[in-house]
């Protein structure tokens, strides 16, 4: 930002104490110098320095004169920590009764006048806020006699924030989906006795193991707002043993276990369904790829033989033993599972205070048009703003829109790393280039945006073309 230099010129009228002459006796500021100004903005702060010239205030003894910057936009305001300069008197006076806070509060830099520096360099860093773009930079000087009587005010501008020029962003609003749909996924690791179907819940974990499924169940059904459709469940053996006494066993327990859960719920016929595999060689193979087995390269070879599954096992068995116990005991035990998805459909809601108060309690309920239409209630930059669409994204991370639009929420409030990462999800679509130039100006390197808004020209986002009109 350009520096501005300026200078204030204050008069007033000094008055007597009280208890003294009634008489008014005329009072002249020669001017307070400001120079050297800068304001410039950071991310979520704003940094503002000038050089006050104090050299020239004849403060007497029996006086203050206190001066406070103040960023002001219409009926904002934000005041800066004040600047004072005490005659010998009035200094003392309040030191003595203040314990060194001086008229303004303890944030007060405060100077006796014979000691006041020629020029003080005045620094400040406070919180950036949206409505400081275009805020006006004054001080208020405050002249005061004794016992904190005012004597004059007045205030004059040293010059007006206007933020860099930034292209205008693109938001893109999501179409409405015909039904809203969730899943829930997990695995459940419940226990059987050798050759025993039956399940039983209170066998070693079962009951720990068959609460992810039960809980799973009632996050949904406790929500007034969602509606179950669909209960899938898949169980799965392990490779020891003949693989048909391995496919009764996946099915029988699979059907033991949804037995189990229709118990509590009684679904309607059709919610719940069954799958089952009888030996879990791709949980095996997983484990197997991701281990230090010293053969490991052979057993993964026989895993992904041609062989018979009962053929295959045998030769990891006899040719590898130490191996297998390991596997045996180790990792066979996990790969007897039961997989689960919760299916559910959630309602449309669009009234905003609703989807404010979802927002806060059931995030996850809410389709990316209605954050969207949440935010459009949002001034772009503020918290609230933000909030929502990285709550979206949160919720959708692998989704383009949801990220292109979080990445123009983080270019808005400044923070180019974030739309940076946003930016790698977004896609390829127009909107995603246009929001990759607009980054480019934000970094300063033109050369680039102009590419990349010429791309998104041609692609039709009609804003690139004003964009380019203004770039440098």
């Amino acid at each position: 930002m350009k520096k501005r230099t300026a200078t204030i010129l204050l008069c007033g009228v000094a008055m007597a104490c009280a208890g003294q002459s009634a008489s008014a006796a005329s009072f002249a500021a020669p001017g307070v110098p400001a120079s050297k100004m800068q304001m410039e903005q950071s991310g979520d702060y704003m940094k503002i320095d000038m050089l006050l010239g104090l050299k020239e205030l004849d403060v007497k003894a029996n006086q203050a004169v206190l001066l406070t910057p103040v960023l002001v936009n219409g009926s904002d305001s934000v005041a800066l920590p004040a600047v004072g300069v005490y005659g010998r008197t009035r200094y003392y006076q309040y030191q003595r009764s203040s314990g060194n806070n001086m008229i303004s509060g303890p944030s007060e830099t405060f100077f006796k006048a014979s000691q006041a520096p020629a020029e003080f360099d005045y620094s400040q860093v406070i919180p950036y806020k949206e409505w400081m773009n275009g805020a006006d930079l004054v001080v208020r000087r405050d002249d005061y006699g004794c016992c904190r009587h005012l004597l004059a005010s007045e205030t004059d501008r040293l010059g007006t924030y206007n933020g860099p020029w930034f292209p205008e962003l693109v938001y893109v609003v999501p179409a409405p989906k015909a039904q809203k749909t969730r899943e829930i996924h997990g695995s459940a690791y419940v226990e059987f006795p050798v050759n025993v179907s039956k399940i039983l819940p209170d066998y070693r974990t079962n009951s720990a193991e068959l609460g992810k499924i039960i809980a799973s169940i009632d996050t949904v059904k406790n929500d007034r707002d969602a509606s179950v459709t669909s209960v899938w469940l898949k169980g799965f053996a392990s490779p020891e043993g003949p693989w048909d006494n391995n496919v009764r066993l996946a099915r029988e327990r699979t059907a033991s276990v949804k037995e189990y859960v229709d118990r509590l719920y009684n679904f309607p016929a059709g919610v719940m369904t069954t799958e089952f595999d009888p030996e879990d060689w791709a949980g095996l193979r997983r484990y197997v790829e991701s281990s230090n087995l010293e053969h490991k390269a052979r057993i993964l070879a026989d895993i992904d033989s041609d062989l018979a599954p009962d053929a295959k096992e045998w030769r990891i068995k006899s040719t590898y033993p130490e191996e297998y116990r390991f596997l045996l005991e180790n990792v066979y035990p996990g790969l007897r599972h039961t997989d689960y998805r919760i299916s559910y459909t959630l309602r449309h809601y669009s009234d905003v205070n609703e989807i404010r108060r979802v927002l806060q309690e059931r995030p996850q309920n809410l389709d990316l048009d209605e954050f969207y239409m949440l935010a459009a209630e949002y001034a772009p930059g503020t918290p609230e703003f933000t909030e929502v669409y990285e709550t979206a994204v949160r919720m959708f991370p692998a989704d383009p829109l949801a990220n292109l639009n979080a990445a123009n929420a983080a270019m808005r409030r400044g923070d180019n790393e974030a739309a940076t990462r946003y930016l790698t999800k977004a896609g390829d679509s127009a909107e995603a280039v246009y929001a990759r130039a607009a980054l480019e100006v934000r970094k300063k390197n033109y050369e680039a945006a102009k590419t990349l808004l010429r791309k998104a020209q041609s692609m039709g986002v009609s804003q690139a073309a004003e964009t380019l009109q203004q770039l440098p």
